[in-house]
């Protein structure tokens, strides 16, 4: 006979992991040397969250965004959602991998939502601002670390709903609960 079911109490080790994944794609995004926005094939300008670069062939200038209000703002913003990121696994760790002390999952929840927010915004900014201040034509392209960024936030968002929704679910993460089967076969 097969059946197919979730088991939960192994299924209490993801959140963690998936939290995991979103500080190492916003540690790439924050720390990436190049990647988040270049013009058609990076012939002559191209960015970092901290730094921009102009120039042809070996002969480039770099410039520091931090000079611009809105690129220290947006480099805050992403630090203080990867800070709460953190804080947010190790207290998840603490919840469901050592013990299950799902009373915690709210609040990592909350954690996990305001680093949403922070993160939505300074990606918002970016892009906004640097069109403003440092692109005067061509086309450009917001590439691969950038996506990192939005990858973190993305994973961030689905973390924060599965979080706020792991009460519901004390008694099958805790095996106290019946096994409830998706299919049976006779």
């Amino acid at each position: 006979m097969f059946r197919c079911g979730i088991a939960y109490p192994r299924c209490r080790w993801i959140l963690p992991l998936l939290l995991l994944f979103a500080i190492i794609f916003d540690i790439i995004a924050i720390a990436a040397s190049s990647g988040w926005v270049e013009d058609e094939d990076a012939k002559s300008h191209y960015a970092n969250m901290w730094t921009h670069w102009r120039g042809r062939n070996d002969n480039w200038t770099a410039k520091s965004l931090m000079e611009y209000s809105w690129a220290q703002a947006v480099a805050a913003l992403m630090i203080i959602g990867l800070i709460f990121l953190i804080i947010a696994f190790i207290i998840s760790c603490i919840a469901l991998c050592c013990t299950l002390n799902l009373g915690l999952a709210p609040l990592i929840g909350g954690l996990v939502f305001l680093t949403v927010v922070l993160q939505i915004i300074a990606l918002i900014i970016y892009p906004v601002k640097f069109n403003e201040d440092l692109i005067f034509e061509g086309h450009y392209n917001y590439t691969w670390a950038y996506g990192f960024g939005w990858g973190a936030t993305i994973l961030a968002i689905g973390c924060g709903i599965l979080f706020c929704c792991l009460p519901r679910y004390e008694d099958e993460l805790t095996g106290l609960s019946k096994t409830k089967y998706i299919y049976t076969s006779a």
